[in-house]
């Protein structure tokens, strides 16, 4: 559902900022109470209550997959694609800057380096109708924007946005696998939500039905810390401390199947996940690995409730922000959806693919609507929905003295201090802050660029 709200005027921005009473560093209205879950939750007035049900979250996922043209849908994939739309999908993924962009020694990007990437993208080779493969991730890799390990830069000094860096893929992902590229290092996939160029030697191949069946096996563990690792296995470094991220789906190996030891360690204190291993000439092969019972995992899908999506945020909590999960970490928008996909729901990958999505309920605002109207609906959210502005997304947390807080990943942090001046430095992390106090410039605010709200439900 979503609502149009239009209306004209302003906030006194800067005057709420002048009424913070806390500061942690040069962070504004933060104490470290507040940098807790547990001081979240008791602002709950039902913190166990279901928010959908896991027949309402299979729902809300097959509309989206049905509906959104930025996701898709494997189980409805063509055995084929023709070259025109492959070469245009390439195309939109694969382009060359229209600035400046500089590699990591500083060295400016030329023409004859983009001639470089655009050859090794292969379209000669293209057939008129391509095959669909299928694979499955066997560890953390990257998705980019070209088949190559080049790192590129928007300034010669800041290595902190790597414009070749478009998202990340984690272990037992499903890809529908297109084209390789010219020196066979790299496949052209398709994620469930994301479309580009990932190594080759981390993606195993498999037949489509065996991969989806993989993907749909019960029971299954899923992965609820921020991180989880494999348990060490000297005999088989394939599935030995393999890193694992939130929401990750594994299959388990049922009790009555499961091994007394598995190379050499015994299993009771363990659970046995069915784990993506690639052998040598790139096929798909599932091993028997262990992941220990004391580690941050569920036994399927998280209920839904608020109390357990404060949890989960906060569990990311000081992470580095990592631009398309560089750093071994997430950005805004990997940070909110794989808190969600924790609970078993999916969504769009990009902060402007999620905000225009039509999933969940969302309140629009249009160019004429005033800050006091946005700040009004903002009050009304539940913890857990989202705000969105123009590339970036944050979680709405609660209030305190009546004023909202978000907790979201974020990179720049601006504000006016209670003189009136403007300040300007990072966070770079996974943080807590008020809301009304921030800043995109010197002109304007985060509340003048909200465009919608979306509450989960």
């Amino acid at each position: 559902m979503t609502f149009f709200i239009a209306a004209v005027g302003s906030i006194g921005t800067q005057a709420i900022a002048g009424n913070t009473k806390h500061r942690i560093n040069n962070v504004e209205g933060i104490n470290e109470e507040m940098l807790s879950p547990e001081f979240w939750q008791a602002k709950l007035a039902d913190p166990e209550s279901e928010v959908l049900s896991a027949n309402q979250i299979n729902k809300l996922n097959k509309d989206l997959l049905n509906k959104n043209s930025h996701m898709i849908d494997h189980e409805s994939l063509a055995d084929s694609i023709n070259h025109e739309q492959l070469s245009a999908l390439i195309k939109s993924i694969s382009q060359p800057a229209t600035s400046a962009r500089f590699f990591a020694d500083k060295r400016l990007v030329s023409n004859d380096d983009y001639s470089r990437f655009e050859d090794n993208l292969n379209l000669k080779a293209i057939k008129s109708s391509q095959p669909i493969q299928y694979g499955l991730v066997v560890k953390r890799t990257d998705l980019r924007t070209y088949p190559t390990h080049s790192k590129i830069f928007s300034t010669a000094d800041d290595i902190n946005l790597d414009r070749f860096q478009e998202t990340a893929l984690f272990p037992a992902q499903v890809v529908a696998i297109y084209h390789q590229s010219k020196d066979r290092q790299w496949y052209f996939v398709s994620s469930y939500n994301y479309s580009a160029w990932v190594a080759k030697k981390d993606v195993a191949i498999g037949k489509k039905t065996d991969v989806l069946d993989y993907y749909h096996a019960q029971p299954y563990l899923v992965i609820t810390g921020d991180k989880v690792f494999t348990s060490s296995n000297p005999y088989n470094p394939k599935i030995s401390q393999q890193q694992l991220e939130m929401g990750i789906r594994l299959p388990l190996v049922e009790e009555k199947h499961k091994p007394v030891l598995l190379d050499g360690q015994n299993t009771f204190a363990s659970h046995v996940v069915k784990y993506p291993t690639r052998s040598e000439d790139g096929e798909l092969v599932i091993q028997p690995a262990l992941i220990a019972k004391s580690q941050d995992i569920s036994i399927g899908y998280l209920p839904l409730n608020r109390s357990k999506v404060i949890r989960q945020a906060f569990k990311f909590l000081g992470e580095r922000y990592g631009w398309g999960h560089s750093f071994n970490a997430r950005d805004c928008t990997g940070f909110v959806g794989e808190i969600y996909k924790s609970f078993g729901i999916l969504m769009p990958r990009n902060s402007g693919q999620q905000g225009i999505s039509q999933q969940g309920e969302n309140i629009r605002f249009s160019s004429a609507t005033s800050n006091q109207e946005k700040l009004k609906m903002i009050k009304q959210l539940s913890t857990g929905d989202l705000i969105y502005l123009p590339g970036h997304v944050m979680m709405y947390l609660g209030q305190v003295n009546n004023q909202p807080y978000v907790i979201h990943d974020v990179a720049g942090y601006s504000y006016y201090d209670e003189q009136g001046v403007y300040q300007k430095s990072l966070l770079n992390g996974v943080s807590v802050t008020p809301l009304i106090p921030l800043q995109l410039n010197q002109e304007t605010s985060y509340i003048d660029r909200i465009y919608n709200l979306k509450k989960i439900k």
